[in-house]
């Protein structure tokens, strides 16, 4: 009997461009079990050689989608695994791949019913943005706070679906803040994230909201001590994070 540790080939069905440097990849699973919202997915090539190279990518699309899955993944230059993902698979190609896995950065509807607070940088979104599909698809209505960190406005994954959910009356509000630049009449943040920043962004949430923080590593160190700092317990923050962009 197979389990989510085995192997499978799965199909890519569709591409979804989602910044210049961004796609969305959606694989259907001939083994598909139902993840939680922040866990990943391991992807493995073998060339015809032998050769092998595997990476852990998170999945983008909420547990309610039965079948398939999407894997949101950043062109890395020079990446082994991430250029062949965009400049060479297309619908109807196979991939090995195996998941779900992970069980500490994740959300369930219902057993965290308290508020949340989501901090991502970069691609860091994706496993927060399945926590959010999740909360959309089980209309839950807890009060969740999304502060996104992209360096400019041409980096920010997800925008437009962000924008209808910040709209949609779930008690979702988004905060974005652009590093390196911003466009004409931009409303949002334009710094790098700091300790005022998560302070304006958490207050309205109360001591007892949990924090789920994914993106770069000195970014993450950075919001996480300021949560500390701000009287958070430690155990409400989950961090996952990444290090200097190496072979994706």
């Amino acid at each position: 009997m197979k389990s989510s540790i085995d192997w499978q080939i799965a199909m890519l069905t569709a591409v979804k461009p989602e910044t210049p440097w961004v796609k969305s990849f959606t694989f259907s699973l001939p083994d598909w079990y139902r993840h939680k919202a922040g866990q990943h997915y391991d992807v493995r090539l073998t060339a015809e050689d032998g050769y092998q190279a595997q990476r852990s990518y998170s999945i983008a699309s909420e547990p309610e989608r039965e079948g398939e899955i999407d894997l949101t993944v950043e062109r890395i230059k020079d990446g082994e695994v991430s250029t062949y993902f965009h400049d060479v698979l297309e619908p109807g190609d196979k991939v090995e791949l195996r998941g779900p896995i992970g069980g500490y950065f994740v959300w369930e509807v219902g057993l965290l019913p308290e508020p949340l607070l989501l901090i991502a940088g970069g691609s860091g979104v994706v496993p927060l943005m399945a926590m959010l599909r999740h909360k959309a698809a089980s209309h839950s209505k807890n009060p969740t706070h999304l502060l996104y960190s992209s360096r400019t406005f041409e980096d920010v994954i997800y925008f437009q679906e962000l924008e209808k959910l910040n709209a949609n009356g779930s008690g979702l509000k988004v905060f974005h803040t652009l590093t390196r630049g911003h466009p004409q009449g931009w409303k949002g943040f334009t710094r790098r994230l700091d300790a005022a920043m998560v302070q304006e962004v958490i207050s309205p949430l109360g001591s007892g909201v949990q924090a789920f923080l994914c993106g770069p590593t000195r970014m993450v160190e950075s919001a996480a001590n300021a949560l500390v700092e701000l009287g958070l317990p430690a155990m409400q923050v989950r961090t996952e994070r990444f290090g200097p962009s190496g072979p994706g």
